[in-house]
């Protein structure tokens, strides 16, 4: 049977491979997945319900339901400062993935060179791939916070670069960017005639200060494609709905590929984001307020133990060095896995300045938090009497 190559080519997710391993694992606490540990508010679930009980289970409008975009149009220009037409400047997509995914179809021609900004999102550079594009990793390091610096940039600009993929607040690190970080992104795209890919889908989970949209800069209104949805902050994972927001052509042109291949986003989804939009404020505030009580946490529980952990100043994951321990970050997660019982995502899945951290989400509850600390301290100092033990033929004896 005939597969594509660029598809036998493609990784699996980095990311998958330690939940699959963690099915088979009995007490397992997972501090692996980016997904919020609430229930979507009731009411959210409450709207959609309804929705269904009036019978609103058709196909909508390829570009999402006109209320919708609306609302998505008040929303961004309320808290970023950015005014888009929702007739034809926002597009409702199925998760922020699929938004990803059309706004790198729409915009590269076999060939084009898109610079990523690592650590970065799994998806980023398979997406490129499979449009037929070239992805270039851009690397930030911890001493830098994880900003992405105009130098960094123009090192890696050729005749064939058509655009920058960026995701802040990010994951894996949790890095934000400040207001003249961003602007110093915008003066290398506005000189260098790049658009950007801007991957916002944490800016509500904000902690040090306000999110700035590099969409509100002057000048990049237009050649930026904003990219957000409901998974996160609303606690909306599995409803798969997001939307992008942009200049009128290149929307239309994610239109064309969003309606041969997806269609619509589904109804119901619509309807609860809609109901989100207009009065989920509360519940979504209440979220971000425990999420930042667990960063603390888990902060200064990796730095008491001798993991040295950047601040994540958004998001919800942290992004403590295992480098000391002498372990990859595949070796750490794996044996911390089997011995341990913590999932936890090997940060070099996320690209090379990933490699010597782990990406821990403080996704859970508290409780599970301060014993996956536990166990994880126990973990390292069964390292150390590892360290210890007498070598037989040059390796270090284990139990």
């Amino acid at each position: 049977m005939k597969i594509a190559k660029k598809v036998i080519d493609l990784p699996p997710s980095g990311i998958r491979k330690y939940f699959d391993i963690a099915s088979t694992i009995k007490d397992v606490i997972s501090l692996g997945v980016g997904e919020p540990d609430f229930i979507t508010p009731w009411r959210v679930r409450e709207a959609s319900i309804y929705g269904l009980e009036k019978g609103r289970t058709t196909y909508t409008s390829n570009w999402g339901l006109l209320e919708l975009r609306e609302l998505i149009s008040k929303y961004t220009y309320e808290g970023m400062g950015v005014d888009y037409n929702p007739n034809d400047e926002v597009l409702v997509t199925t998760g922020v993935s699929e938004g990803i995914d059309l706004a790198v179809r729409a915009i590269t021609d076999p060939g084009d060179e898109i610079l990523v900004v690592e650590p970065s999102y799994v998806s980023y550079k398979p997406c490129i791939i499979m449009a037929g594009g070239v992805p270039v990793p851009v690397a930030t390091t911890e001493e830098n916070e994880f900003k992405v610096r105009r130098e960094d940039l123009e090192a890696k600009i050729t005749p064939r670069t058509i655009a920058i993929i960026m995701n802040y607040p990010n994951n894996p690190t949790g890095a934000i960017m400040t207001r003249k970080d961003l602007e110093e992104v915008a003066d290398v795209a506005v000189e260098h005639g790049l658009m950007i890919l801007s991957d916002e889908v944490y800016e509500k989970l904000t902690y040090d200060g306000r999110h700035v949209s590099i969409a509100s800069l002057n000048g990049m209104r237009d050649s930026t494609i904003l990219l957000n949805g409901f998974s996160k902050a609303f606690a909306m994972t599995g409803w798969r709905l997001g939307y992008a927001c942009g200049n009128s052509d290149v929307i239309e042109a994610m239109m064309k590929i969003h309606q041969y291949t997806m269609l619509c986003a589904p109804i119901t989804a619509q309807v609860g984001a809609i109901e989100a939009l207009k009065n989920g404020q509360k519940d979504m505030l209440e979220m971000v307020k425990e999420y930042d009580r667990r960063r603390r946490v888990i902060v200064r529980g990796f730095n008491a133990m001798g993991m040295h952990c950047f601040e994540p100043r958004g998001a919800f994951y942290s992004f403590p060095s295992i480098k000391f321990t002498g372990l990859s970050s595949e070796e750490f997660s794996e044996r911390l896995l089997y011995e341990q019982g913590v999932v936890t995502v090997p940060g070099s899945v996320f690209g090379e300045p990933g490699v010597g951290h782990l990406r821990c989400s403080y996704c859970a509850s508290m409780e599970d938090i301060k014993e996956a600390l536990a166990r994880i301290g126990r973990f390292l100092d069964g390292l150390k009497k590892e360290e210890k033990a007498p070598r037989i033929r040059g390796r270090a004896r284990r139990r």
